[in-house]
């Protein structure tokens, strides 16, 4: 072996890039479904993980968000963003602050009072 990377390996640090560029700019859900396809896992998958934490989430609304039809707004829907980060091994509060930003920097949560 010549110390060369592997072109898989390479994939993942480009995989890698591109959701730390796509989460630091945006949109939410062009981010979201970047982080989604660099974690390798499918919805069904990510849903059952987010039930183990006890966090109910549909594949519907998983794939509604990834897809831009619609966003977390409600109170239920925003904290499970904070499990979905961890699932995905995204940073704390990063898919969180996109959302806010989308928002002229309101909170999401502010927008329905």
């Amino acid at each position: 072996m010549t110390g060369q990377r592997t072109q898989q390996t390479d994939r993942g640090a480009d995989a890698t890039r591109e959701v730390e560029a796509l989460l630091a700019t945006g949109p939410f859900a062009v981010a979201l479904r970047a982080a989604i396809r660099a974690r390798g896992l499918g919805l069904e998958r990510i849903q059952y993980r987010l039930r183990r934490k006890g966090v109910p989430v549909s594949l519907a609304t998983l794939s509604h968000w990834q897809s831009g039809r619609c966003r977390p707004e409600r109170p239920g829907s925003l904290a499970a963003l904070h499990y979905l980060e961890e699932v995905l091994e995204v940073p704390a509060g990063s898919l969180l602050r996109l959302l806010t930003v989308e928002n002229g920097g309101q909170h999401v949560a502010q927008l329905r009072q």
